[in-house]
């Protein structure tokens, strides 16, 4: 939301230019994305190591067509340093395009979802937190889907499961796998 703002969005996005290689800067620009004008929008996703968003944001910075369309502009023409882009697409899951263009889509999980609020900032913390322990993206992906699904199912923004809780509902579930042991993917 700061970089939809007028006093601060050119002194944030100098910041984030000046962010040393070696630190990853993980990117999710919100609803607002259309606000943030698009000079300072490029600066940012330049200097992006992972951009998360929704389809409608990924549309929004890419223009439309199918979810593997849009992954593979996001990496070539809006962040070509970045190590990947994941796509949310809410209970359906998450789309992740690797900078070496493997992709996959990680299915979402049914649950009872009582309060979306929160969702998404759910999904992008488990991703971050299972990244940052070494977990590969696609796997980091379905962790951060079962997180964002246990988060749905509870009142209010700040509904982020622990990571018990999303170990827990991880080894409950039952969907059926692939041949290769993977679980179905979504189909977007």
């Amino acid at each position: 939301y700061t970089l939809s703002y007028v006093g601060s969005r050119d002194a944030l996005a100098d910041w984030i230019e000046t962010l040393p290689a070696e630190i990853p800067f993980v990117f999710d620009p919100t609803p607002v994305v259309s606000e943030i004008p698009r000079a300072i929008l490029d600066r940012v996703l330049a200097r992006a190591s992972w951009l998360s968003c929704n389809t409608m944001e990924a549309a929004e910075i890419a223009g439309s067509g199918d979810v593997e369309a849009i992954a593979a502009r996001l990496l070539s023409n809006h962040c070509p340093t970045a190590e990947g882009v994941i796509i949310r697409a809410g209970a359906e899951g998450c789309f992740v395009r690797l900078a070496d263009g493997t992709a996959q889509a990680v299915p979402g999980f049914k649950v009872a979802a009582v309060d979306t609020n929160g969702a998404g900032d759910t999904h992008i913390g488990a991703f971050v937190s299972a990244l940052s322990r070494g977990v590969p993206p696609f796997e980091a992906a379905g962790y951060a889907n079962a997180a964002a699904a246990l988060s749905v199912t509870r009142h209010g923004g700040s509904s982020a499961p622990t990571d018990q809780e999303i170990q827990t509902f991880l080894s409950h579930d039952d969907r059926p796998t692939t041949a290769h042991g993977r679980k179905q993917e979504a189909h977007f």
